[in-house]
């Protein structure tokens, strides 16, 4: 599962967020509207991007 990508896009801004859902899109890497990253397919990434997933859109990289 480890090897497996997820492409994470943050499409809502982070202002007026609770501070943990803020922390956990800033913890995947991003920072703006419309950035993407790739990150790898692990517990503790689902768990951040669980708690933002509002926030994010979340796509199975490679």
């Amino acid at each position: 599962m480890a090897d497996k990508q997820l492409k994470v896009t943050l499409v809502k801004s982070l202002n007026g967020q609770l501070k943990n859902i803020a922390a956990s899109a800033r913890g995947l890497g991003l920072r703006r509207i419309h950035q993407t990253v790739q990150v790898q397919d692990t517990r503790e990434n689902r768990g951040m991007i669980a708690t933002a997933v509002h926030l994010l859109r979340v796509e199975e990289g490679r």
